[in-house]
């Protein structure tokens, strides 16, 4: 969607111009920190983007991006929250890898660093072998479960939502 700048700039200032109720909100791959910046100016309001790993080497070897790196990504969220707007993330889970201690600590530090206010936990729903060797992680890491990750995010994070759907953030809306 980002490719899509002026399209996207001037859906949401005329959806801006009929109303001032309701969430404007984009699902996005957080490419383009600049774009987020013109969208958030003409009133989105959140974003959410996917990740599988909060390890730049690990995401770019799921994502493959062309034309921009995990640091534009962590810059889009950035944007978006010093625009006063709302930053979730899609967070891909695969047992065995997202509950392993080295992406738990990546993970800490992506929250602490982005303030992101909500982690949408998704099945990553593929071969878990296959993704494994193709992204590059070695065997052995330590695992704590899904459930003591979640568990750990609550207890250092209590202020941090974890759900399944992009929230209405207008009150009147509701």
């Amino acid at each position: 969607p980002l490719l899509q700048a002026g399209v996207l700039a001037e859906s949401i200032r005329s959806m801006r111009q009929s109303t001032t109720r309701g969430t404007i909100h984009l699902n996005t791959n957080g490419s383009r920190p600049e774009v987020v910046d013109r969208l958030c100016r003409a009133g989105l309001d959140s974003i959410r983007v996917s990740l599988n790993s909060c390890r730049p080497e690990f995401y770019g070897a799921y994502f493959r991006p062309r034309g921009y790196e995990f640091q534009d990504v962590i810059r889009s969220i950035h944007t978006v929250k010093a625009h006063g707007g709302f930053a979730s993330i899609n967070y891909f889970v695969l047992p065995g890898f997202t509950d392993e201690e080295g992406e738990w600590t990546a993970l800490r530090r992506f929250i602490q660093e982005t303030r992101v206010d909500l982690i949408q936990m998704r099945n990553l729903n593929i071969d878990p072998e296959w993704v494994l060797r193709e992204i590059g992680v070695p065997p052995g890491g330590k695992a704590m479960g899904i459930r003591g990750l979640m568990e750990r995010i609550r207890n250092q994070f209590p202020d941090l939502r974890i759900g399944y759907y992009n929230p209405c953030l207008d009150p009147k809306a509701l």
